[in-house]
């Protein structure tokens, strides 16, 4: 069952939230962050992207960026652009995006319940990245930003959600790159906190929507904490690691696509020819088109779209895995007609979040950059939890949560 207990957060007071507040680490690149942190010395992105606050081409992974984080993280507090709570509680975060809004409990979770699968993950982690964020966590000695996690809904967290949303939120506001809505609320009463807690416990399992190398990380970090403590007893702060933690019914995943340099060698009309074994394919002129649905591709090719429907026999329906877009896409269409076989390390494709829109995909085409587009339908809250709860590992670039959590609104220090 699935522990989680309230935290003292580090939190910018209201009158600098959005000064601070930032986009998660893993969204920008280094000159992105420095051109969204500008001349503000408040921004978040002196922590989290330190290597701003060097040269330019710097190597972001250089001890002396690390120690910057941490130095700029001392620094915020002793200026009180941080302050942290007098009082354990938990947190509410909400979300709008389109005019739906999601509501989110900031918690922190249990490290051992990461490392004996309680909470459960649907993607691989790459150790370099692991140890990126390890080191960041270890010279801060805080979970900087928080892992987004979904868990099966509940009345009970839904009630309480709902008496703290009609009160004035300690945070309101629309980030200007995106036009998102975010706002926040503090869970301060006792007995609320403890039913919080209590629901939680009756979790079989939590599931990480976005942020498995943040997580990984964390939890890598508290489990070295505790090796390395020889008077270790469970309960200190580093055996946890900063959530917010929404119902699965409130999350959308949307598409996550491809675009690939070349066609291997063959023609359009050969490629057009192969992709034909396996998937009905019709064409849907200049104007963009977008898969309708499950088993159904969009593809872009020298100007002109068309709808790729998987012929049945292709795929398995029984298989968690092999019933996934980007699985029959990834293995009929890029593996055994292109010859990508590796789609973390293949240089020939790359990948766009369905937020940036198909019109992303049609630009990179249409500039030569990219030979060819491939939008797949988006797997559901369902596919991802059966996966995780399976045991299995999604492929890789299936899932784009959107929106993003903003990150500075709070921080968790581990001891």
């Amino acid at each position: 069952m699935a522990v989680v207990k309230p935290f003292k957060g580090y939190r910018p007071p209201q009158s600098i939230v959005e000064e601070v507040q930032s986009r998660p680490y893993d969204v920008l690149n280094s000159e992105e962050a420095r051109a969204e942190a500008g001349d503000n010395e408040k921004s978040l992105y002196h922590i989290i992207r330190p290597e701003i606050d060097f040269p330019v081409g710097t190597d972001e992974h250089s001890p002396e960026v690390y120690a910057k984080a941490a130095e700029n993280f001392a620094k915020f507090k002793n200026n009180g652009w941080l302050v942290q709570d007098e009082k354990e509680q938990y947190y509410i975060y909400a979300q709008t995006m389109n005019g739906k809004t999601q509501y989110g409990i900031v918690v922190c979770t249990y490290v051992n319940d990461y490392l004996d699968g309680t909470i459960k993950k649907h993607e691989l982690t790459r150790r370099d990245k692991e140890e990126d964020r390890m080191k960041h966590v270890r010279v801060n000695n805080a979970n900087i930003e928080p892992v987004f996690l979904a868990y099966p809904d509940s009345e009970a967290l839904n009630a309480i959600i709902a008496s703290y949303i009609t009160a004035e939120p300690v945070y309101s506001f629309v980030a200007a790159l995106d036009g998102f809505g975010h706002q926040f609320w503090i869970v301060d009463k006792d007995e609320d906190i403890a039913t919080i807690t209590a629901e939680f416990a009756k979790m079989p399992a939590l599931y990480i929507a976005d942020g498995h190398h943040r997580s990984a990380a964390a939890a890598l970090v508290g489990k070295e904490k505790a090796d390395n403590n020889p008077n270790h007893r469970g309960d200190e702060e580093y055996n946890y690691f900063m959530a917010v933690c929404f119902p699965e019914s409130q999350l959308t995943i949307i598409d996550y696509n491809r675009v690939v340099k070349d066609l291997n060698g063959l023609s359009s009309e050969e490629f057009l020819a192969a992709v034909a074994k396996n998937f009905v394919v019709t064409p849907k002129g200049a104007e963009i088109y977008k898969p309708a649905q499950l088993h159904e591709f969009s593809m872009y090719l020298d100007g002109n779209w068309y709808a790729l429907t998987a012929k049945e026999g292709t795929y398995d329906d029984g298989d968690p895995i092999g019933v996934l877009d980007v699985t029959i896409s990834s293995n009929l269409i890029l593996d055994e007609i292109l010859g990508i076989k590796d789609l973390r390390s293949d240089k020939r494709v790359d990948f766009v979040g369905g937020i940036r829109g198909l019109g992303e995909l049609k630009r990179r085409v249409d500039s030569g950059e990219m030979k060819m587009a491939l939008a797949l339908y988006p797997v559901s809250m369902k596919q991802l939890m059966d996966i995780a709860d399976s045991g299995n590992i999604m492929p890789p670039k299936t899932t784009w949560f959107e929106p993003k959590l903003r990150s500075g609104l709070i921080i968790h220090e581990l001891s």
